[in-house]
């Protein structure tokens, strides 16, 4: 497929095409958007061997332009997954260790005076580029997690007094460890709220495992990455398919449907702490994402209720009874989401 095939958007009807029936021009747009990721799919699941869901997840945050909190064990392929996605789409990647004694000026970048020249002279962070790579994001004291909550949500930087764009498109994927808490500090409800989706990194199967393994310890992956990995579109491309995100049709129904799980959170008393606003808008965002992967223009029910967990796993918290009965987030989305009855369409 030539690089140009993304250069215009599709016409959209006002209606889904799968109830109008629009013509092959446009459903054919939205089938070579899907392909296009679909290839970037394939070539990071070369790469981040196992974990399938993961990389789809991820994907969907990119394109709908969200931020991602990666959850899992050390050595399941974090950095690799980042730096393998910033490579499929030829965007600039940085990495942040964060650690206790790292301080706000280290992530954003500060200004400094010359003597000689009697000037300010602002020098960057890490933090414009493309993709960010926050590892280990609750190591860090809540000074340092905040520098990145203006960057998450209005991509800039404020220093000294002056306001810096990031380069777009613009993404975080920060990591932490779910298992060794020891000198943590947990986020705060607003950074957390500013996460797209929350995703879950497990252990592979005894198959993927083992392919893993032979891949590793052959040196396989990293030819593969250095490689294999080559650019599916550039960054302007990617922004024109993060464009065509919002033009996908959500019905009233499947709206209010979202919408309606959302609210269930907070009516459930199995739970201290419950989904806000942002959950319903993250959650319309994460289904268009999903089924413009699809190659649909249209949201059905299924895409709200596959992105109904990653979307507010990290925005509710179980109560204390709950935990003590051995219940999850997960789990009581789930007996949530099992509650509320889909629209038919």
């Amino acid at each position: 497929m030539s690089e140009s095939t993304l250069d215009q958007a599709p016409q959209l009807h006002s209606e889904p095409s799968a109830r109008t029936g629009s013509g092959p021009d446009t459903d054919g747009h939205w089938r070579q958007a899907s392909e296009r990721v679909e290839q970037l799919r394939r070539r990071i699941n070369q790469v981040v061997i196992g974990q399938p869901a993961v990389v789809d997840q991820v994907l969907i945050a990119l394109l709908a332009g969200g931020h991602v909190l990666l959850e899992g064990v050390p050595g399941l392929g974090k950095t690799l997954l980042v730096r393998s996605l910033a490579r499929g789409f030829g965007g600039d990647f940085r990495r942040i260790q964060f650690t206790p004694d790292l301080m706000p000026a280290d992530v954003t970048g500060h200004a400094i005076y010359h003597m000689a020249e009697s000037r300010f002279e602002v020098r960057r962070g890490p933090v414009f580029t493309n993709l960010l790579l926050a590892d280990e994001i609750n190591r860090a004291p809540a000074k340092t997690q905040a520098a990145l909550l203006e960057v998450m949500q209005e991509q800039q930087v404020t220093i000294d007094g002056e306001t810096h764009a990031t380069p777009l498109p613009f993404m975080v994927l920060a990591t932490q460890n779910p298992v060794e808490q020891e000198g943590t500090y947990p986020l705060p409800e607003a950074e957390l709220d500013r996460f797209l989706l929350k995703v879950l990194i497990d252990f592979p199967s005894q198959q993927a495992e083992e392919q893993l393994a032979a891949a590793a310890s052959g040196g396989h992956i990293e030819r593969t990455l250095r490689d294999g990995v080559q650019a599916v579109f550039n960054a302007g491309e990617l922004q024109q398919l993060q464009a065509l995100v919002p033009q996908v049709q959500v019905d009233q129904q499947v709206l209010s449907y979202a919408v309606r799980l959302v609210r269930a959170t907070r009516e459930s008393s199995q739970l201290r702490r419950a989904a806000g606003p942002r959950a319903s808008i993250g959650l319309i965002q994460a289904a268009r994402a999903n089924a413009l992967m699809e190659g649909r223009d249209f949201v059905l029910p299924d895409d709200i209720k596959t992105m109904a967990i990653p979307v507010m796993r990290h925005r509710v918290a179980v109560s204390p009874d709950m935990e003590i009965d051995g219940e999850t987030a997960d789990s009581v989305l789930a007996q949530i989401i099992a509650s509320v009855e889909a629209p038919r369409l």
